[in-house]
């Protein structure tokens, strides 16, 4: 996720490969991700950190705290933001210092290509300058909000996952269209840009997805076949349920 996030704002030229430093406990990660921006691969978490102004945590949420505990002394005056599911802020302040400024961040992966879902709460020293910051780079890459961090579990189980979910959906289209005779590369291909188009309507018309639905659904027609087996199915119960899931499992991850 963190580096779809900065290969995003780096193709939307939001920032720069050469202003970046990355570090993974994994060398050929830290050095994959090196070669393909520009960035400079530092040795530790401690000189990544002494060589950067904002630090954006891309740890899992389980291991997160244990390796802020190894820091050596890490500098209060930089601003961290967090990418982990789950991990409040309250804690993150109390690791990193009295004094840190830190900012919790929801994005998800479509940020790679420019149409990223994004949320971020700020810690109770951030500054309007570091919302601004967070803002301008999660907003160069996608819609943003700034919520209440009592929303972000929330929003990770329905934007931090979503696309995965919606990833599954194209798939199933894809097969059914295979199923009723449609190369396998067409009905990808058709999937894929129904539930783009599908998406980019209910942005632009600001339209309920109920009236769009109602608009392509004629008596007695083939739409209405389509969605009686859905019903039938119970895929709005399912995707329902997938969201709740998901954001469960982020609230156990923050209370571990």
């Amino acid at each position: 996720m963190g580096s779809a996030l900065v290969k995003g704002a780096i193709k939307e030229g939001a920032i720069t490969g050469d202003s970046v430093s990355v570090f993974d406990v994994i060398d050929s990660a830290s050095n994959k991700l090196g070669n393909e921006i520009g960035a400079t691969v530092t040795s530790s978490h401690d000189d990544l950190i002494n060589k950067s102004e904002v630090v954006l945590l891309c740890v899992k949420p389980q291991d997160t705290l244990k390796m802020i505990g190894t820091l050596q002394a890490p500098d209060q005056s930089k601003l961290f933001i967090s990418i982990a599911a789950g991990l409040q802020l309250l804690d993150l302040e109390k690791s990193l210092g009295e004094r840190a400024r830190v900012i919790r961040v929801m994005p998800n992966t479509p940020a790679l290509v420019g149409k990223g879902a994004s949320a971020f709460s700020r810690g109770t020293r951030a500054t309007d300058d570091d919302a601004n910051f967070v803002t301008n780079i999660l907003g160069s890459v996608g819609k943003v909000l700034e919520v209440p961090e009592k929303q972000i579990d929330a929003i990770t189980g329905l934007s931090g996952s979503g696309p995965a979910y919606i990833y599954t959906v194209i798939e199933a289209l894809a097969d059914g269209g295979v199923l009723v005779g449609l190369p396998k590369d067409k009905a990808l291909l058709l999937a894929a840009q129904t539930v783009a188009g599908a998406a980019e309507m209910v942005i632009q018309t600001e339209e309920h997805p109920a009236s769009l639905r109602d608009q392509v659904t004629s008596p007695g027609g083939t739409t209405i076949a389509g969605l009686a087996a859905l019903e039938s199915g119970k895929l709005r119960a399912t995707l329902i349920e997938a969201v709740k899931a998901a954001t469960l499992r982020s609230e156990d991850l923050g209370k571990s």
